[in-house]
């Protein structure tokens, strides 16, 4: 269904719209599957990229559930919790005909004051106490009838991850009004939240938890001393360390076979259309755009799902949280915060999802900086470039009897990139700081406790992501893949020509045009060739060097990889080879990322900017690196 169908808004013959609503990590996204049936559909709402998913009610086809961004209240500033809770406003549309609150059983104080402020809407609502069977399990007993009658709602205590825990609040929704004929002004109501007093608020709130709570919950010893163990300055730095080298290890090692395996469908697909169909514009379109477009996208489709599953699986466990405490010190000194800390490690595998996963920071400088600095992380697609130009000057051997030079090499560059990432942020922080607009507040939040993952819920949500990237970073490779392919095809070769067909190509004239101006970089003609593709996608660049220096007919990308090493090691040098390293540090040359920041930031100027700084960091570092290695090499 498109994004039109979904238009929220229906007149009186149209679906009821029941909004869920809940705080991050209640088992919302799980009690909503399950309501749902998990045929949900997901669109954008109405002049924002974020995901709005959308599921029929299993008891009743006419009432359409919404499953809005979590939030732990309606006075928000983040992008994702501002839609939340616009869409209770009716800020698209009509407001939802009901609410069904979801709030964490086991971390109720977190979560009360939102249903106190959804109160003040005025509209039906259930209320789901979730994870009831983790509360009880830990000596905590919640008076649910008291609650309901403090509330003057239905308020039910829920196991999402249980068919049959869920069947109270199902009947609870089944019994909604299904419409509602009040009416909110959208203006109104925002002035009414934002004149709650808070400290009254949190004074409801210890009132009625004293009323409700009948026994405090004991976390189990273990539950204590891990707590303390994780969170420890020290040891739980040492912790979260080991689980992200396990983590970048599996995202390397376990995606390999797989990326290996699809790489070579992707291959034999083109070798097979090519012997198939005669030589010409239709053969070469197919399989060096529209094949080679959608191979550069999924081959490495498995390192981001590897690295979803594992962000997935840490958040659902309760630890993720626990490490954007951890880092909330460190991080605070280069103006951002533990908010950062997930955007920028999704930075390693790709940097779409890291300026996606931006929207949930509250504070807009912040979100701004992390999306800025997130292409400065290394991310997969830099991968075959960093191993084919260290393959061809890095010795391989052994430092101090134990570390791989080339591997020393590549660690070297991961950590040059983390650095400039750290500066940079430090840097913005100075530069709004001298301007006045630095607010830092300290991370205020109540950790979840650790509990079991939910497989089912990890599955649903994967699934998710890795249909999103997809869908936004996909087609925007394929696009760009095919458009270039114009470029580098047309027009082509003369009779009697020598060299490459790519150099008497668009591109190659436009190679040759550049090439003054990256000269004191070093870089040749060919470079700046390769580097035209490259826009599109890092990891292409390595096929575009082949098809160049014209080695790449016919061959794998390993193929392309191993003929082109001597060719690096002979003609480009050191101070070549490390000049164009340190470019793609920095260059911002993927068009994914950056129409990602256009539709994230919404503004043409500030994606212009990022990427010209980005650029000018790229070109004046790999211009010193070049000039420094030329004389003392």
């Amino acid at each position: 269904m498109s994004a039109t169908a979904h238009t929220i808004g229906f007149g009186e013959a149209g679906p009821s719209i029941f909004a869920l609503l809940g705080a991050p990590n209640c088992g919302k996204t799980v009690l909503f599957n399950g309501l749902t049936g998990s045929h949900a559909k997901v669109a954008n709402y109405p002049g924002v990229t974020v995901d709005k998913r959308e599921g029929k009610f299993v008891r009743d086809a006419n009432i359409r559930i919404i499953d809005l961004p979590g939030t732990y209240s309606l006075r928000t500033t983040s992008p994702d919790e501002a839609v939340a809770r616009d869409m209770l406003l009716g800020r698209y549309g009509s407001c939802p005909d009901a609410i069904i609150a979801v709030a964490d059983a086991t971390n109720l104080r977190m979560t009360l004051r939102m249903m106190l402020e959804l109160k003040t809407l005025g509209l039906p609502m259930v209320v789901s106490l979730n994870l009831s069977d983790v509360a009880h399990a830990r000596g905590l007993k919640i008076d649910a009838a008291k609650l309901s009658k403090l509330l003057g709602v239905p308020v039910l205590e829920t196991v999402a991850i249980r068919r049959d825990g869920i069947r109270a609040v199902e009947e609870a929704v089944a019994k909604l009004p299904r419409r509602f004929h009040g009416k909110i002004d959208p203006d109104e109501a925002l002035k009414v939240l934002n004149s709650l007093d808070s400290n009254a608020l949190y004074e409801q709130v210890e009132d009625i938890l004293s009323q409700v709570v009948k026994t405090e919950m004991t976390l189990p010893a273990w539950h204590r001393k891990l707590d303390r163990l994780v969170l420890h300055p020290f040891w739980g730095m040492v912790i979260l360390l080991s689980i992200l080298l396990m983590v970048f290890q599996a995202v390397y090692t376990w995606a390999q076979p797989i990326m290996d395996t699809i790489q070579g469908l992707f291959d034999s697909l083109g070798g097979w259309v090519a012997e198939v169909l005669p030589e010409g514009l239709l053969s070469d379109l197919l399989v060096n755009g529209v094949i080679a477009g959608t191979g550069s996208v999924l081959v490495f489709l498995p390192q981001i799902t590897i690295l979803f599953a594992f962000i997935l699986l840490l958040e659902d466990s309760g630890y993720l949280p626990r490490a954007a405490f951890l880092l909330d010190n460190l991080l605070s000194r280069t103006g951002l915060s533990g908010r950062s800390f997930i955007p920028l490690l999704s930075s390693f595998a790709c940097a779409v999802p890291a300026v996606m996963s931006a929207r949930t920071i509250q504070d807009p400088r912040e979100r701004l900086v992390t999306i800025a600095i997130a292409p400065m992380l290394t991310c997969s697609a830099r991968l075959p470039v960093y191993a084919l130009i260290i393959a061809a000057v890095i010795p391989n051997r052994t430092v101090m009897g134990v570390f791989n030079l080339q591997g020393l090499t590549l660690f070297g560059l991961y950590l040059a990139g983390i650095l400039s990432a750290a500066l940079s942020a430090l840097a913005l922080k100075w530069i709004a700081r001298s301007k006045g607009n630095v607010q830092q507040f300290p991370l205020l939040m109540e950790l979840p406790t650790f509990r079991m993952p939910n497989f089912k819920h990890i599955v649903t949500s994967l699934w998710d992501r890795v249909k999103a990237f997809l869908v936004r970073a996909g087609t925007v490779i394929f696009s760009v893949s095919v458009v270039l392919w114009a470029l580098t095809s047309f027009p082509a070769a003369p009779e009697g020509a020598t060299g490459a067909a790519i150099d008497y190509s668009l591109a190659g004239i436009l190679g040759h045009l550049l090439q003054p101006i990256f000269a004191p970089l070093g870089f040749t003609w060919q470079m700046c060739i390769a580097m035209i593709p490259g826009i599109a996608a890092r990891e292409v660049v390595v096929a575009a060097l082949g098809t160049v220096y014209a080695v790449g007919a016919g061959g794998s990308e390993d193929a392309v990889s191993n003929a082109l090493i001597p060719i690096v090691h002979n003609s480009w040098g050191l101070p070549t080879a490390f000049a164009f390293l340190t470019w793609y540090i920095y260059a911002p040359m993927c068009a994914a990322t950056l129409a990602v920041i256009r539709r994230e930031t919404k503004s043409a100027k500030t994606t212009a900017l990022i990427t010209f700084s980005l650029l000018g960091l790229a070109y004046f570092f790999a211009m010193v690196v070049y000039q420094i290695t030329s004389r003392i090499m």
